[in-house]
C-alpha cells in the first residue's frame, strides 16, 4: 500500500487498518525500528485486537530480519510491556497497540532500553523516514524468537500493599480490553474487596463501548451498576491497560487531576518531601494537596514520553495526568493496577465515602478540555497573548496565563487544525465569565 505520513504521530504510530497501516508497514516498522536503536534484544507484545496477530507477526519477521533476536510475551497490558522491557535488559520494545482507539485502528508503542518512550521528539520521525525512503541494510543473519511472561513479578510489584485494602464493594469494568488479562489475578490479591466484573471479556471489536474511560458515554454503565449495586466506586480501566477513570458511590466520574492529589498524597505517606509531577492542566488543588503533604509540586507538559523523561530528570516519586494515566518512580512507567490499589488503600484506612474523600479537592469552578477548530492557529495564540498581556504567562506547552483568580492554557493539536482550552477560576460566575470572554474570539467549540 501508499505510504502514509499521517500514521507517524507524536507518541506512536498508529492508523485504520488495512486502509492507512498493514502487514507491510509492521514488517518495515520493525527492520526501521531496529536500524534506528540498533538494538540486538528487541522485547515484543500485543493487546487483543482483531488485527494484532497479523501485524505482531510481520512486525517480528521484520525485527529478525535484520538482524536483532526478540523476546515475545504475547498479550500484555502497556505496563506489563514497560516491566517487561525492563526485566528482560531489552535494547527496546515495540507493543502493537492502539491503546483506547476504536476496533478499526491498531498500531505500535516503541521503546528504548529501560521501557524509555520513543516519541516524534526521539525517533518516530527518523523511522518514519526510513521507512519512507525503503532502504534497510542487509543484515548478516536472522534473529531467534523466545517466548517469556514477567506477569508473575509484574502483578506482586503492581499489588504491594494490597494487604491493607479492607472491606470494599466495587465495580470494575475492562471493556473488553487487556485490563481482563491481568485484573482476575488482582481481584484475587484484594480479599477483602467484594467486586463485580464489567465486560472481562478480550474482544477487539469492543461489543460494548470503546475502552476509553475519558468519554463519559463509556462510563455510562459502569455508573449505573454502581448506583443500583450501591457500590463504593467504580474501576474503568482503557484498552491497553495503561489508564484508569474512577467514579465515586453516586456514579461521579472523578476528573485524573484529583485522583492524582489523592494518589500523590498516599506516595508521600512513605516518601515525604518528594518530587511529584502533575500535568500543566491540573487544577490549582492537585498542587495545594502535594504541598499539604510535604511534597514538592512540579509542573509538567502533557504527554507520557515528556513526563517519564522529567520523572528521571527530577527523581520524582509519582506523576499523574488529567487523561489518567499515573507514573510511578521503580519502573518511570503508568500502572493503572497499582493506582487502582493505593487509592482502595486509602479509601479502606480513611473510613470515608469516596464522594467525602474529593469533596475538599472541588474548591475551584473548572471546565474539562474544550476543542475548537481552527486552522490558523499561531494567530489565535498571538491574540490571546495580546489580549492577557497583563497575566502571568508561561509556554511549557501551548500558552498558559494565570491570574490570582482564574488561568488557562491553550495547546494546539500536532495533528489536526485544534486549539485545546482547559481553564479554571475560584467562582463558577467569574468562570462563565472568562469563558465567554475567550470564546468571543476563539469562535464555537467543535465537538470533536
Amino acid at each position: 500500500m501508499p505510504f502514509t505520513l499521517a500514521i507517524y504521530r507524536s507518541y506512536d504510530i498508529r492508523g485504520i487498518v488495512p486502509d492507512e497501516l498493514d502487514a507491510s508497514d509492521a514488517e518495515n516498522i520493525g527492520r526501521a525500528f531496529v536500524v534506528h536503536t540498533g538494538a540486538k534484544k528487541v522485547l515484543v507484545a500485543r493487546d487483543m485486537r482483531t488485527t494484532g496477530p497479523e501485524l505482531h507477526a510481520a512486525l517480528v519477521r521484520g525485527i529478525t530480519a535484520q538482524g536483532a533476536d526478540v523476546v515475545d510475551v504475547g498479550l500484555a497490558t502497556t505496563p506489563l510491556f514497560y516491566y517487561s522491557v525492563w526485566q528482560v535488559g531489552a535494547d527496546g520494545g515495540v507493543m502493537v497497540s492502539a491503546s483506547h482507539n476504536p476496533a478499526q485502528y491498531n498500531g505500535f508503542k516503541m521503546t528504548k532500553e529501560q521501557a524509555k518512550p520513543i516519541s516524534k521528539d526521539t525517533g518516530i520521525l527518523a523511522i518514519r523516514d526510513l521507512i519512507e525512503k525503503g532502504e534497510f541494510p542487509s543484515s548478516s543473519r536472522t534473529g531467534s524468537v523466545s517466548s517469556a511472561d514477567f506477569s508473575d513479578g509484574y502483578l506482586a510489584y503492581a499489588t504491594a500493599g494490597a494487604d491493607r485494602v479492607g472491606a470494599l464493594r466495587i465495580i470494575v469494568d475492562t471493556g473488553n480490553g487487556m485490563g481482563g488479562l491481568l485484573l482476575p489475578h488482582v481481584l484475587e490479591r484484594l480479599p477483602q474487596v467484594q467486586a463485580t466484573r464489567m465486560y472481562f471479556e478480550l474482544d477487539g471489536s469492543f461489543p460494548n463501548h470503546e475502552a476509553n474511560p475519558l468519554k463519559e458515554e463509556n462510563m455510562r454503565d459502569l455508573q449505573e451498576r454502581v448506583r443500583t449495586e450501591h457500590a463504593d466506586l467504580g474501576v474503568a480501566i482503557d484498552g491497553d491497560g495503561d489508564r484508569v477513570g474512577f467514579t465515586d458511590e453516586n456514579g461521579v466520574t472523578v476528573p485524573g487531576d484529583l485522583i492524582t492529589a489523592i494518589i500523590a498524597q498516599e506516595v508521600l505517606r512513605e516518601k515525604r518531601g518528594a518530587k511529584i509531577l502533575y500535568d500543566l492542566r491540573s487544577s490549582w488543588a492537585t498542587k495545594e494537596a502535594i504541598e499539604a503533604a510535604g511534597g514538592i509540586p512540579v509542573m509538567s507538559r502533557v504527554g507520557h514520553s515528556y513526563i517519564k523523561d522529567l520523572m528521571r530528570k527530577e527523581g520524582a516519586a509519582f506523576a499523574g495526568e488529567m487523561s489518567s494515566h499515573f507514573y510511578f518512580q521503580e519502573y518511570y512507567a503508568e500502572s493503572a493496577i497499582r493506582a487502582m490499589v493505593l487509592l482502595l488503600r486509602v479509601l479502606s484506612e480513611r473510613g470515608q465515602s469516596f464522594s467525602q474523600l474529593v469533596a475538599p479537592l472541588k474548591k475551584y469552578a473548572k471546565t474539562p478540555e474544550i476543542n475548537f477548530q481552527i486552522e490558523d492557529k499561531a494567530a489565535a495564540l498571538a491574540e490571546a497573548k495580546r489580549r492577557y498581556a497583563d497575566g502571568k504567562q508561561f509556554e511549557l506547552d501551548g500558552l498558559s496565563i494565570e491570574y490570582p483568580d482564574w488561568w488557562f492554557n491553550l495547546r494546539a493539536s500536532g495533528t489536526e487544525p485544534l486549539l485545546r482550552l482547559n481553564m479554571e477560576a475560584r467562582t463558577q460566575g467569574l468562570l462563565e465569565q472568562k469563558k465567554a470572554e475567550l470564546f468571543s474570539f476563539l469562535g464555537t467549540p467543535s465537538s470533536h
